[in-house]
C-alpha cells in the first residue's frame, strides 16, 4: 500500500512550525512514502513563496498544492517555475504561470499524479468540473494514482467533486474553508474523500487570522486586517492507503495533531 499524507492548508508561520515539528514525527510513525500538503497560505496567511516552499520541502513536504491565494506575495508570479514540487490551480486563464498538475515521486518510486483545482461557487475560476475527467484520463495514462485537491468555498461543490471523480481519482480532498470536516470516506468505486482537511495553524483563531481582528471584520465591514494568530498550532490532515497497481483507497484517518509549543 502506498502510505500518503495530505496536510491541510499550512497557516503562515505557526502552519510551517507544525510542519516542521511534525512530519518527520509522522513519516517515522505511519512509514509514510508521500506526503502532500496545501501550501497557499504559508507566507503570513495569504500566498506562498520559494524560500517557502523549500522550507517546507526541507520539513518533509514531498509536493505542494495551492488556491486562490496563490499569487498574493506577487514575487511568486516569477518564482513558481523555479518550484518544481508545487502545483497552481489548473482552471485558471491559458499562459497563468506554472502547472495546474504533475506528476510526483513517492519515496518508494511509485509515480503520484496531482491535480489542483479551485471551486466556482463564490470564486472567479473556470468550471473545474468541465476539466477535471479528461485532466484525470491523461494524468492516468502515466500512473493509476491519482490525488485530487479540490480548493473550494461550498460544501455542496467539493462533496459534488468527490462523486464526479470516484473511481477514477485515489483520493479527493477539499481544502480551502479551514475547518476540518468529520466526513472522511471511502466512496463507493474506492476513492477517498473528505469534504475539508483542514488547517494547519493557529486554531485559537478565525480561520488562522486573529480573532479580534476576524470579529472586527464582521462588525465593521471594513476592509479585513489580516493579522495571522500565534497560539494553539495544530496539523490537520488525513492519512491515506492506497493500493498503487488499481489506484484505489482502502482506508482514510483524520488526524489533527497539537504542535509542541
Amino acid at each position: 500500500m502506498l502510505k500518503t499524507l495530505f496536510i491541510g492548508d499550512i497557516f503562515a508561520k505557526p502552519g510551517r512550525r507544525a510542519v516542521e515539528a511534525l512530519v518527520p514525527q509522522l513519516r517515522h510513525e505511519y512509514n509514510l512514502d508521500i506526503v502532500i500538503a496545501n501550501a497557499e497560505n504559508a507566507a503570513a496567511g495569504r500566498g506562498v513563496t520559494q524560500k517557502i516552499a523549500q522550507q517546507m520541502t526541507n520539513a518533509g513536504v514531498d509536493f505542494m498544492t495551492t488556491g486562490n491565494h496563490v499569487w498574493d506575495q506577487r514575487q511568486f508570479l516569477n518564482e513558481i517555475e523555479n518550484v518544481p514540487n508545487i502545483v497552481r490551480p489548473a482552471n485558471v486563464p491559458k499562459g497563468t504561470p506554472g502547472r495546474g498538475c504533475a506528476i510526483a515521486q513517492a519515496r518508494d518510486g511509485t509515480k503520484v499524479a496531482v491535480l489542483n483545482l479551485c471551486g466556482k461557487v463564490f470564486m472567479p475560476y473556470d468550471c473545474p468540473f468541465a476539466i477535471a475527467k479528461p485532466m484525470a484520463e491523461r494524468l492516468l495514462q502515466e500512473t493509476p494514482v491519482l490525488i485530487v485537491d479540490i480548493h473550494a468555498e461550498a460544501t455542496s461543490e467539493k462533496i459534488a467533486m468527490g462523486l464526479h471523480l470516484d473511481g477514477i481519482a485515489s483520493l479527493v480532498v477539499g481544502t480551502h474553508t479551514h475547518v476540518q470536516t468529520a466526513d472522511e470516506t471511502i466512496l463507493p468505486a474506492g476513492t477517498a474523500y473528505i469534504t475539508d482537511v483542514g488547517m494547519t495553524g493557529p486554531h485559537d483563531s478565525v480561520i488562522g487570522v486573529n480573532p479580534y481582528n476576524g470579529v472586527e471584520r464582521f462588525l465593521t465591514q471594513l476592509p479585513p486586517n489580516y493579522t495571522p494568530a500565534k497560539n494553539d498550532a495544530r496539523l490537520s490532515a488525513v492519512y491515506v492507503e492506497i493500493d498503487p497497481e488499481t489506484g484505489r483507497a482502502s482506508r482514510i484517518e483524520r488526524l489533527s495533531a497539537p504542535a509542541p509549543s
